[in-house]
């Protein structure tokens, strides 16, 4: 068996203690304030920063994908070791990072035409494309091949979700991506919308006043969920997500591991730059998935 090394773009925004833990290696989105400087995320720019800006200048800042040359300038020394590449990347809903590792697997397989290159449509994004990219690199660890991996996750990640709140629809609004959320806007005082990502769709779930009400809301749709699909929780995989509210981010936690029945061992993954863009500051999600032995 060839071995194989894994990628993914920035938006997984999985913690870096884990990427190093499982070798994995992450291409960069860009973020510009004015449309003139461009800063790679995690790179240039650190979440702390990009809050910074985003609650003291309310500024809305653009994202831009990861280039075909990004691409090709991080697989390239993978393949001339030998090795094979897998990639998961963002749905293709929300950006073109999937087709931009497309293109560079079809450059690349002209001067390596005996080298597998594996792009992944996560259909998912933040914690829910990081839950998807951690089977992965379970399957990676218990000898699953390339082949192997990639059929399993093709099953697997349709069942991983995100749960979430976020303090106000602004940003999903001028970042012109929010789909069905739109029938949840409104300028009612204290307003907090409910939204799920499922199938690379954000589905509007319900809005309620009050954060702590949305937190309580979280858990419930995690509830509906497995109700409604008689799945059971010690089949699935959870993580939280958390853009600048770690204490409610570690209240959900602790809820959802008295659901569960266990401990959720993962850190907080935080909302990056690309995804915090659209979500802005206060967003909170519970994120799960199917575990891929199961």
């Amino acid at each position: 068996m060839r071995d194989y090394h894994i990628f993914s773009d920035s938006s997984c925004d999985t913690p870096e203690e884990l990427l190093k833990l499982h070798n994995i290696t992450l291409i960069p989105f860009y973020i510009t304030f004015d449309k003139e400087n461009y800063f790679k995320e995690n790179v240039e720019i650190s979440n702390r920063k990009f809050y910074d800006v985003l609650l003291n200048e309310k500024v809305f800042p653009k994202t831009s994908l990861p280039s075909v040359q990004d691409y090709i300038n991080s697989f390239e020394p993978v393949l001339k070791e030998g090795k094979d590449v897998f990639c998961l990347c963002l749905t293709q809903k929300f950006s073109g990072s999937y087709q931009s590792a497309v293109n560079a697997k079809l450059i690349l397989n002209e001067k390596y035409p005996d080298a597998v290159i594996e792009i992944l449509d996560s259909i998912q994004a933040t914690g829910g494309e990081g839950i998807v990219l951690m089977q992965a690199a379970y399957m990676k660890q218990a000898g699953y091949t390339l082949e192997q991996n990639i059929e399993r996750l093709n099953k697997i990640k349709q069942t991983a979700r995100i749960m979430f709140t976020v303090d106000t629809l602004e940003y999903l609004t001028k970042g012109g991506r929010i789909g069905k959320v739109t029938s949840l806007a409104g300028a009612m005082l204290n307003l907090k919308p409910l939204i799920q990502l499922k199938d690379a769709e954000l589905i509007p779930y319900s809005n309620v006043r009050g954060r702590k009400k949305s937190l309580q809301k979280i858990l419930d749709m995690t509830v509906e969920y497995f109700n409604e699909t008689g799945e059971k929780y010690d089949d699935y995989d959870f993580c939280i997500a958390n853009a600048t509210t770690e204490e409610d981010s570690l209240y959900v936690k602790s809820q959802v591991e008295e659901l569960i029945g266990r401990n959720i061992d993962y850190p907080l993954f935080q909302i990056g730059v690309t995804i915090g863009t659209y979500t802005g500051p206060g967003a909170v999600g519970v994120c799960f998935i199917r575990k891929y032995d199961r």
